[in-house]
């Protein structure tokens, strides 16, 4: 009988765990050349939002975005559905609807067998599937590691597009799914999980954030990204600062997948991308003095919710659309002014 084969053993890091740090991002892409702008370019590299938006020139938009990953769980189609699910999400954080979908494929052809990796293929093209576009195509290359994820496209009605820069002062913050997920996968990968916690960040990675196309009708929904590798703090960092806003956040509002969480943080399964989040983000953040806030926080969220600001005079229609959905419709936050040279998040403890 041969052995049986867990992927995550093959991979560094896992999920959205193992992007690169935002701070060395960002030295990363600094660049000396000077190039004219793109007229028609309504959101490229500069704009640190979800995906790139190109004007039609008739009042519609194509969106382009790519995610790809090394494995969050072991099995193989699980991988490829999860991985499928996240990289649609940053087509529904804009208000798009994805059109189509191509793979990118790594895979240690002498280390793994071959009918492996086509269930992880097998999971894309099914998730795809579901959301209504098809898997046509994609490109694939001989890796260390196994690599999944698509480069999706989609498109949009420019007045409904949804930047992260559209926040304002006075909105709630709604976020349709709980916080945990890098923790209790990492868990999971170090063999502590407990049998009555393994559903719960499959489940949560494997919900469509298609309610991003629906919520995108509505005015009074002003900004929206998705949660993913840079964690609740790094994101709410990045709509407050590309918004020019600032939050108060309350620990005790902020939600969580299981209070098992807290047990798993003493136990030590952190995700290594959440020292390196808290690290590029520090600068930003009043508070969090408390390592287990700051773990929750900075918890690199794969295939995560919609962190959503909405105007607070009118946020009833949204509570409507999330509750119907099934997803988290309890606002956590309040946008509140910035001051310059003042952090963008205060953690209340």
């Amino acid at each position: 009988m041969e052995p049986e084969i867990r992927l995550t053993e093959f991979s560094i890091g896992g999920g959205c765990g193992c992007k690169i740090a935002p701070d060395v991002l960002a030295q990363l892409l600094e660049s000396d050349e000077t190039i004219p702008p793109f007229e028609d370019l309504v959101i490229g590299n500069s704009d640190n939002d979800d995906a790139a938006v190109y004007d039609f020139g008739d009042g519609r938009g194509i969106v382009s975005t790519t995610d790809f990953f090394t494995p969050i769980v072991d099995d193989p189609f699980d991988f490829g559905r999860i991985a499928a699910t996240n990289a649609l999400s940053d087509v529904y954080a804009m208000g798009a609807l994805p059109m189509m979908a191509i793979a990118i494929f790594g895979w240690p052809t002498d280390l793994i067998p071959l009918p492996i990796g086509q269930k992880v293929i097998e999971g894309g093209r099914f998730v795809c599937h579901r959301a209504g576009v098809p898997l046509a195509g994609g490109h694939s290359i001989s890796s260390q590691e196994p690599i999944f994820g698509l480069a999706v496209t989609g498109s949009l009605t420019l007045a409904n597009l949804k930047r992260n820069s559209g926040a304002k002062v006075g909105d709630l913050l709604f976020l349709t799914k709980p916080l945990g997920i890098g923790i209790l996968t990492t868990a999971e990968k170090r063999e502590i999980l407990k049998p009555a916690h393994r559903h719960l960040a499959l489940e949560c990675m494997l919900q469509l954030n298609d309610v991003g196309y629906k919520l995108s009708k509505l005015p009074e929904v002003t900004a929206m990204t998705d949660v993913t590798g840079f964690g609740l703090l790094g994101h709410m960092i990045e709509l407050c600062r590309a918004s020019k806003v600032a939050t108060e956040l309350d620990m005790t509002a902020v939600p969580i997948i299981d209070p098992s969480v807290a047990h798993y943080c003493e136990l030590g399964a952190v995700p290594g991308g959440s020292d390196r989040n808290w690290r590029s983000y520090r600068e930003s953040v009043s508070g969090c003095s408390k390592i287990s806030h700051r773990q929750v926080l900075c918890d690199p969220q794969t295939s995560g919710g919609l962190l959503i600001s909405v105007d607070k005079k009118s946020a009833q229609a949204v509570v409507d659309i999330l509750s119907d959905h099934n997803l988290g419709h309890h606002a956590f936050a309040e946008l509140i002014p910035h001051q310059s040279g003042e952090p963008y998040v205060k953690v209340l403890e």
